[in-house]
């Protein structure tokens, strides 16, 4: 679910959304945070990092087929 490149635009957009809390006990650094979606199947789920912590960005081939913005 979600191409590396899908991933990588929602991490950034987290990011910046808890950034402008200015929320107190939140580090100077980048923000680490992971969020699990669930898609409509049991199989269909995405794990989603903030993008420092991702090393190895493995693609997968199908969740890059169904990117419509490969850019």
């Amino acid at each position: 679910m979600f191409s590396v490149r899908e991933k990588r635009d929602i991490a950034d957009k987290i990011q910046k959304i808890l950034r402008k809390t200015n929320y107190p006990e939140l580090p100077n650094y980048e923000i680490k945070f992971h969020l699990h979606v669930e898609g409509t199947e049991g199989w269909s789920w995405a794990d989603i990092k903030n993008n420092g912590t991702v090393l190895n960005s493995e693609i997968n081939p199908w969740n890059k087929k169904q990117d419509k913005n490969k850019g």
